[in-house]
């Protein structure tokens, strides 16, 4: 009986085994880079682009506090408030000033540039996946990473990289749909530069796709959720997330009017704010793809691009005349050369390699 029982659990193992892969992939890239956005905000709030919502976040709280105070006021028989509440609202306002003051000085750093410099930096991905034996499937992936890094959608200098191996995402996906927990991983569904949650779950219910993040810690921005529909070449597309100013929201409808031209119109309401309008037209044909934006908030988005055996050109320009040109093309191997400019005199050229 002993040695039966021995053969059955190295046949089990060997199953087990049989079921499991394990992919191991690298990256790198090497280059110069002149002017790019500092990194002691990016360091600080995670992106310019958050630091910038954290503040407008914090701007609305604020007006919204102080219309609650003067609507108080107004039901007051005589206009004023107790003593206990003008000191509780002195103190409200005060740690709001002060919160808009701190990041007021964290801006004042993102505004400089990098100067003259080079970058380079090197990882190693291992993406490990395998099956139990009723059906439900599940992953997980470790990364290394080191180097000095930049950041060539944005322009901005990420700077130095801890060097240091990281746990990415465990997941698992059945008939049950997929979840997925990644502490402090997992991007917003509303909007990327709102707070990351911890575990995601996704599932399909009928023709409709639904996904939500939640925050155990419960962190404001953290928690939302998003869906989307396709039928007759329209998609639509609604997502939300909470925070302390209330729930913002954004629903896009798409329709593709032939297989060049597409139509979009989007309605993003941010807590607290007055909602947005979007209505985007984007075409391709021959290679040459434009596609124009225009919002109700006076903004608006040009973007050009053209693509040709392995070479891409993209400019694109708003409504502050700001712009960004960028070229890359592929050398083969895995390898691809990138460049950018920028209105603001920034600039990046290098290599990047996939193995």
């Amino acid at each position: 009986m002993k040695k039966l029982l021995i053969a059955t659990t190295a046949l089990v193992a060997t199953a087990g085994m049989a079921n499991a892969d394990i992919t191991i992939t690298g990256h790198a890239a090497a280059g110069i880079h002149s002017g790019l956005d500092a990194t002691a905000a990016v360091a600080a709030t995670g992106s310019a682009a958050e630091l910038s919502d954290q503040k407008a976040l914090v701007a609305t709280a604020k007006t919204a506090y102080d219309n609650a105070v003067s609507t108080q006021k107004a039901d007051t028989a005589d206009g004023s408030l107790l003593d206990g509440d003008v000191a509780s609202v002195r103190t409200t306002l005060q740690s709001y000033n002060d919160e808009l003051a701190a990041l007021d000085a964290i801006d004042g750093t993102s505004a400089s540039n990098s100067g003259d410099g080079v970058y380079s930096n090197a990882g190693v991905d291992f993406t490990m996946t395998g099956a139990t034996d009723n059906g439900i499937t599940f992953s997980a992936t470790v990364n290394i990473d080191a180097g000095t890094e930049i950041d060539s959608a944005d322009f901005e200098l990420d700077g130095a990289d801890g060097g240091t191996a990281g746990l990415g995402a465990v997941s698992m996906t059945g008939t049950f749909g997929t979840l997925t927990f990644d502490d402090g991983g997992i991007d917003n569904l509303y909007n990327g530069d709102y707070t990351s949650a911890d575990v995601s779950y996704s599932t399909t219910v009928g023709a409709i796709s639904l996904s939500v993040a939640h925050d155990t810690a419960g962190v404001a921005q953290a928690n939302s959720m998003s869906a989307a529909y396709s039928a007759s070449g329209m998609a639509f597309t609604l997502a939300a997330s909470e925070d302390s100013a209330g729930t913002s929201a954004s629903l896009a409808v798409a329709y593709a009017l032939n297989d060049t031209v597409s139509v979009t119109g989007k309605t993003d309401q941010v807590a607290g704010a007055e909602s947005v309008q979007t209505i985007t037209a984007a075409t391709t044909l021959n290679g040459v793809s434009v596609a124009l934006s225009s919002a109700n908030n006076s903004t608006w988005d040009v973007d050009l691009g053209y693509t040709a055996g392995g070479f891409a050109l993209t400019y694109g320009v708003d409504e502050t005349d700001a712009w960004t040109a960028t070229a890359t093309t592929a050398l083969g191997g895995g390898a691809t050369f990138a460049a950018g400019v920028s209105s603001d005199d920034e600039m990046y050229a290098g290599v990047s390699f996939a193995f």
